[in-house]
């Protein structure tokens, strides 16, 4: 996990503690503090490492989520790594399930779930995200959608350390990471089961759109492109599609799109 000055020092704590609490307990818990942060989130953190619960990770300045998550792999001491978003709450049999599939599937290398996303309340629930399941329709939707949702997956360290580790590509770490080791022939995986309860809002919509977004993924597009990943004609469909989403539109139409349109 990753942390940063705009993190609420609440919904930080329900998700280390919804980690803390599964059915299978982490060996441990690293939590890469990015840059400087308030002193109320800091104590909070301090709570919870004085009680030996999480490893904490301080850098000096703010170097985004690739790089803070990067530098929490390489401090890693497991094979087996669970990603978790700083606002949002695992499920309770969310790191037992995955791991059953890795136990099951010797040559797997990530496995990731479905998202329940709530505005609020964690009973709210507003949606659902449910990725492709088998590698074979996981790589076929990577040349549209990202196929993973990223606060879910688990995923060996080695495979993820060969291909380069998480590198510094904003707002889209993920989807550049799982490229990576698509093209590597990595194996990948998505259960149905909702592993992870997702905050959501009008924030959430708003990071979805907007210049810097747009050209975030437009070069990832590019990057598919250049690697024969996708032909021509589908790179111009993506593209012009996430211009009209993500710029074109406001937020309060984007959020009904990906309500109605790209959730369940």
């Amino acid at each position: 996990m990753s942390v940063y000055r705009n993190d609420k020092p609440d919904e930080v704590y329900m998700s280390i503690n919804s980690i803390l609490n599964q059915t299978v307990k982490p060996d441990e818990v690293i939590v890469v503090i990015d840059g400087v942060i308030p002193h109320s989130l800091n104590s909070m953190l301090y709570n919870f490492e004085l009680k030996g619960d999480i490893r904490t990770i301080p850098l000096a300045k703010n170097g985004g989520l690739g790089n803070a998550l990067r530098i929490g792999v390489l401090a890693a001491q497991n094979e087996f790594i669970a990603r978790m978003d700083s606002d949002d709450i695992a499920l309770r049999d969310r790191c037992e399930k995955q791991l059953q599939c890795f136990k099951e599937d010797k040559e797997l290398s990530i496995v990731g779930g479905s998202i329940s996303e709530f505005i609020d309340n964690p009973e709210n629930i507003v949606g659902y995200r449910v990725c492709p399941s088998s590698d074979i329709e996981i790589k076929q939707f990577m040349k549209s959608r990202c196929g993973f949702n990223h606060m879910t997956v688990m995923f060996k360290r080695s495979e993820v350390l060969k291909v380069g580790n998480y590198q510094d590509w904003h707002y889209n770490e993920d989807y550049y990471l799982w490229l990576r080791m698509m093209q590597q022939g990595c194996k990948f995986f998505n259960l149905k089961d909702v592993l992870v309860n997702v905050r959501v809002g009008k924030d959430m919509y708003a990071r979805r759109g907007g210049r810097e977004y747009f050209k975030s993924e437009a070069k990832i597009q590019w990057y598919m492109l250049k690697n024969r990943i996708v032909n021509l004609p589908r790179f111009l469909y993506n593209v012009v599609g996430r211009f009209v989403i993500e710029i074109m539109m406001p937020n309060s139409i984007r959020a009904v799109v990906f309500q109605k349109l790209l959730r369940k």
